[in-house]
């Protein structure tokens, strides 16, 4: 009797391009960045009131959450490619909706489909790069892929105030679905496969069992709570930018635009150091490193504010310093998160994201509920955020 041969392992995946999965991973906050700019402007012509329209980055918020618990389980057992066609597919109907808009509450609606698509390219590009890693590569690749997705991101309320001035608020919309449709033409031609264990697609229970063993791990939990509160508490700073910014310290829409632009590269220059630490420093190490910049960039500014010391200068340094921390704590939470269970990328990538995109929302909640024309809300939030991700890091190890 012969024993049978065993069957051949699959063929190792074309590599997957890093600077694609570096823009599909950009774009699901992009809308996010470059609308911001806007708010004041859309909030006029539309005839509502500077909260209502903050629920156009709430809202966003809150569909980015929600939208990532699907995409991962969806992409473990359908591949990366055809799941994240669909989300990109979503995201450009959301936006060719929202440029005739004439209401807010069809603006909101629009921004909410928006998020539901752009979800896809968070969760997806995240695990695609966990695909083609090692756990050891994991933290470098992630920081690269931070620090240069947050480039982008920097750009684009610049752009998105550039626009703004020149052609409209309805000019973001134009330019975005402009790029989100390059994207999808580019993710076609040029972006393969990386999922190579196809799994079976579990019913909600299963799914929902998925992610509560992935939450009853203590690291996990560690780096889900820290990485969610770095990664998101600056959009308190976005959502409230232009009304602090501009009623406050008197700023133009454009000059709104380069204030989040020069926020934003700290998180970037943050990034760019967790490369350089990632094969010499440990992860846990690294992590409460940026922790500890985050907690004094934001006790920093509530220094400022609480003193009357409060000038575009000096709300905007101790946000530098906070955003530096991000972008050193962020890569090294999420590369310590996908190490725990590698077979899992895709859900974990999609626990991460909504937890995240839920603690955002959150944050921009609170600072807008809260604002009072004084950096005081804003960093209170930070500080807030930051404190908790230092609690969560005691468990990490």
């Amino acid at each position: 009797m012969t024993t049978p041969s065993p069957l051949p392992s699959p063929p190792p995946p074309r590599p997957a391009p890093l600077w694609l999965l570096v823009a599909i991973t950009m774009t699901g906050t992009v809308a996010l960045h470059i609308f911001v700019p806007a708010l004041a402007a859309a909030a006029v012509d539309l005839g509502t009131s500077p909260t209502e329209m903050q629920l156009t980055i709430t809202l966003y918020l809150v569909g980015l959450a929600g939208g990532q618990l699907v995409y991962g389980p969806l992409s473990d057992r359908f591949g990366r490619r055809p799941v994240l066609l669909t989300g990109l597919g979503l995201y450009l109907l959301g936006l060719l909706l929202a440029i005739p808009a004439q209401r807010i509450d069809v603006l909101v609606a629009a921004r909410i489909l928006q998020s539901l698509g752009a979800c896809g390219s968070l969760v997806i590009g995240r695990a695609m790069v966990r695909d083609v890693s090692t756990s050891t590569d994991a933290a470098r690749k992630i920081a690269i892929l931070t620090m240069a997705m947050t480039l982008t991101p920097a750009l684009a309320p610049a752009i998105g105030g550039l626009l703004n001035d020149a052609f409209g608020w309805r000019a973001v919309f134009v330019a975005l679905a402009g790029i989100v449709a390059l994207l999808t033409g580019l993710v076609l031609v040029a972006l393969p496969e990386t999922n190579r264990h196809p799994t079976a697609l579990p019913g909600l229970g299963a799914i929902l069992a998925g992610y509560l063993r992935l939450l009853r791990h203590p690291v996990f939990r560690a780096y889900t709570v820290a990485g969610a509160c770095a990664g998101t508490s600056l959009y308190a700073f976005l959502a409230v930018a232009p009304f602090l910014l501009v009623g406050r310290l008197g700023r133009s829409a454009q000059e709104v635009g380069f204030d989040c632009l020069l926020v934003v590269l700290g998180m970037v220059a943050g990034a760019s150091l967790a490369t350089r630490l990632a094969r010499r420093v440990p992860i846990r190490r690294a992590a409460r490193a940026g922790n500890l910049i985050c907690l004094a960039g934001a006790a920093l500014l509530l220094l400022v504010d609480r003193s009357g010391w409060l000038s575009v200068a000096s709300l905007l340094a101790p946000l530098l310093l906070y955003a530096v921390g991000v972008g050193l704590l962020g890569p090294n939470a999420v590369a310590g998160l996908m190490n725990v269970d590698p077979h899992a990328a895709g859900s974990a990538s999609s626990l991460y994201g909504f937890l995240q995109m839920a603690f955002g929302a959150v944050f921009t909640l609170v600072v807008a509920s809260w604002h009072d024309a004084s950096a005081t809300p804003l960093a209170v939030t930070l500080l807030g955020a930051a404190l908790l991700a230092a609690l969560a890091l005691r468990r990490a190890t």
